[in-house]
């Protein structure tokens, strides 16, 4: 290991350590398993705003994206970003405060199985239970898909073989995550951000520098067709440009719908002290998100010419996400400060990773020591009792995730997409309508949530691989088709009783 890579491991190495300490703090604050899970209810805005952000946006904005624009340009990497921004959006501003206040009005619910169950007063606990096995089946693959990318990190990055670099991993997350719980995992997201943030206007800056300047940059882009469209693809195998179809830009951008159901960020809403504050943290989260996209698919585009001129290597396929890796290598070798910000960078690329990974294990773990064991089997377990339960699940949970990500040949974007339709198709059109719709009742949810689940499995692999237009992604005919069982199963079945109906109109 050389000592220009030695240094951006021990600058990495410091940023663990943080997050590490961060976790043993908050140990200290968690009484009971509403501490544990739902932080008391006593997030600020700021942390509110940036921890839900950071836990949404994974590896996928420092890798994913960069990666794409630079392959292909801005069209499908712009419109999925908008997509993002625009369901970011919405949900603080219509889903936060109201979900804040009926979550406390309805049983004092502390997970979203919780506020399911108690909103319809399902008294058989199919609701809950079915609610928290789609948690559990979806979100422990994407708890895999983090491990998996920090040791693909790693690995790539100091030599080290995969399994122990994902190890080491999966153990530090689980540390922070199993001793400080739910304000751990939101102030480290927290910071996270922060260094996510650090890393794009690092990588930006000297991106522009080192390609020549702003105006080198778009003129190399210019010079290929389709790469600054919005409605074109560059093809980098033929050099010529593609159509890029409506029905492409309808599936990119529904991916916006999947955070009405996304627990890790409802969670976020549910906790924050004081529900006025949602205004600020809806405007700090939106900001962040347009400006932090923005800048990574520009990333993309300043990549090109960086490559063009030489100074890093030129990228095709999958080896496109490590764009940023190659900037930040290749800036360490600058003198010390420059190690120091390299390893900035890459903490970064981590924090993104880990952000993501806590909050996923956080709801599994939820799902399964409080709404199942508890709620549905009727375990009798004291206070103190469940606090044991709720860490040692949450260990349970990563080593079941970690035996999925052994494989290093694994794709995370295809386990993190499929895992954000699951969700987002199951929880995000009863999302809606629990907070909208008064005449929804307990059938009509149930079919909603079975619906939009089995949907997301139907069409990913029954209808979509007959390609054409049915080459959609499979969150939006999901949550169309769970939306139409939760209207229909609805009107044909007994209205809610009039407790729940007075209830809604409360809120």
């Amino acid at each position: 290991m050389s000592g220009t890579t030695l240094g951006m491991f021990f600058v990495i190495l410091a940023y663990i350590a943080i997050m590490v300490g961060v976790g043993v703090w908050f140990s200290k604050k968690n009484n009971n398993v509403n501490d544990f899970y739902l932080g008391g209810r006593k997030l600020g805005p700021l942390v509110t705003a940036m921890s839900a952000e950071a836990s949404d946006m994974s590896s996928w904005l420092l890798m994913g994206l960069p990666g794409v624009a630079y392959l292909s340009g801005i069209a499908d990497a712009g419109w999925t970003a908008i997509g993002l921004a625009v369901g970011t959006y919405f949900n603080w501003l219509i889903v936060a405060k109201r979900l804040r206040r009926y979550t406390v009005a309805a049983g004092n619910a502390i997970t979203v199985p919780d506020f399911f169950s108690n909103r319809f007063r399902d008294k058989s606990h199919l609701l809950l239970g079915i609610s928290a096995l789609v948690i559990v089946i979806f979100f422990i693959p994407y708890t895999a898909s983090g491990f998996a990318a920090c040791g693909k990190l790693f690995s790539s990055l100091f030599g080290i073989s995969y399994v122990p670099a994902m190890l080491i991993s999966a153990v530090v997350i689980v540390g922070y995550t199993a001793l400080g719980g739910f304000l751990a995992a939101s102030t480290t997201d927290f910071i996270q951000s922060i260094v996510m943030s650090l890393a794009l206007i690092f990588v930006v800056c000297f991106g522009v520098q080192v390609a020549g300047g702003f105006d080198v940059v778009i003129d190399n882009a210019s010079r290929l067709p389709g790469y600054l469209s919005m409605t074109n693809t560059y093809d980098p195998v033929s050099g010529s440009s593609n159509p890029y179809s409506f029905i492409s830009i309808v599936s990119t951008f529904a991916w916006g719908l999947g955070y009405f159901g996304m627990p890790h960020i409802l969670l976020r809403f549910m906790a924050i002290e004081d529900e006025r504050k949602l205004t600020l943290s809806r405007r700090v989260a939106s900001v962040w998100v347009v400006i932090s996209m923005s800048v990574a698919i520009f990333i993309g585009v300043v990549g090109y010419s960086i490559s063009k001129n030489g100074t890093i290597e030129t990228l095709s396929g999958s080896d496109s996400e490590t764009l940023i890796i190659k900037i930040a290598q290749f800036m360490s070798g600058h003198g010390v400060f420059a190690i120091i910000i390299g390893g900035i960078v890459l903490a970064g690329i981590l924090a993104c990773t880990m952000s993501t990974a806590d909050s996923q294990l956080l709801a599994a773990s939820s799902s399964i020591s409080q709404n199942i064991l508890k709620d549905v089997l009727k375990l009798k377990i004291s206070e103190k009792g469940m606090m044991v339960t709720a860490r040692l699940t949450v260990v349970a949970i990563a080593i079941i995730a970690v035996f999925i990500a052994r494989d290093p040949n694994s794709s995370v974007f295809c386990i993190v997409s499929f895992a954000w339709a699951g969700v987002g198709g199951a929880f995000g059109p009863l999302m809606l309508f629990s907070l909208f719709w008064r005449r929804t009742n307990r059938y009509g949810a149930l079919a909603g949530m079975v619906s939009g689940g089995a949907m997301v499995f139907i069409w990913k692999y029954l209808v979509r691989p007959i390609g054409g237009a049915w080459d959609v992604y499979e969150l939006l005919p999901a949550f169309l088709v769970a939306s139409a069982f939760i209207v229909v199963v609805s009107l044909l079945t007994p209205p809610p009783e009039q407790e729940i109906l007075d209830e809604f109109d409360s809120i």
